[in-house]
């Protein structure tokens, strides 16, 4: 699954120069193959997938560019759904069931809650899906100081990459740095491409084009109850106004 970030010899954490933050694939192989070639030709020390991987229309597709890449994969919702199940079954979580297998399963069993790395110049810094206390909670540049607080309580590390909420951001709170990659694969950010970000020494935050109208074919192929709306949110995003305000009106979505 990836290098182990300790050194062996000194039991110590590893110093990475520059990371690569992927969040929310939900399933958009073709959004997450640019943005891959991209990511290769930037040569990062280390990839981290802050969760919600497959969840969408092409999962196995999804699955299969992930395999072998030197990465570590932070659990979301999505695979925690996968794995214990979802409350009321439906078309798709049916879908989903049938599209992954035993050995996606078990290698998606393999997730952690979060990920901690060094960073050059950013320190210790924790990746995570929802936020560090639930894989469900909606962090946006707007969330208020009072709860961003009570969500980094005892957590150590002075940077943290939240994701879950499809909108990118960088804020600092109280000294602690927190950001947002984007989704890879459904961004709510009002214009369509597929969003990520570099870390190390600084925060770069990047845009990937991709074929649209390619995208769509093959979601239309194979993406069954997932294609229609998934077609229509990488055509036509949500503006970020949209997405923030919905986000701070539920605060915690599954």
């Amino acid at each position: 699954m990836g290098a182990d970030p300790r050194d062996p010899e000194r039991g110590l954490t590893r110093r990475f120069a520059r990371v690569a933050a992927l969040a929310d694939v939900h399933g958009n192989a073709p959004a997450l193959e640019a943005v891959l070639a991209e990511v290769e030709a930037e040569e990062p020390d280390l990839i981290v997938f802050c969760g919600d991987l497959t969840w969408g229309p092409l999962p196995g597709e999804t699955l299969d560019l992930v395999r072998g890449l030197d990465a570590r994969f932070v659990r979301g919702n999505a695979e925690r759904t996968l794995l214990e199940g979802p409350a009321e079954p439906t078309e798709r979580t049916r879908f989903q069931a049938e599209r992954h297998d035993g050995d996606a399963l078990a290698f998606i069993r393999g997730f952690e809650d979060a990920v901690v790395v060094e960073v050059d110049r950013l320190g210790p810094t924790r990746f995570c899906h929802g936020s560090p206390r639930s894989d469900e909670e909606l962090v946006t540049p707007e969330t208020p100081v009072e709860r961003v607080r009570e969500l980094l309580e005892g957590v150590g590390e002075r940077t943290v990459v939240t994701a879950h909420s499809h909108v990118s951001y960088e804020r600092i709170v109280d000294g602690t740095w927190l950001l947002n990659p984007g989704s890879v694969g459904l961004p709510y950010e009002g214009r369509p491409g597929a969003y990520w970000a570099l870390l190390g020494p600084g925060i770069e935050h990047r845009r990937t084009e991709y074929d649209l109208d390619d995208a769509e074919r093959r979601i239309r192929a194979d993406g069954g109850p997932f294609a229609d709306l998934t077609i229509e949110l990488i055509r036509t995003p949500p503006s970020r106004n949209e997405a923030i305000e919905h986000a701070e009106m539920r605060a915690f979505s599954g």
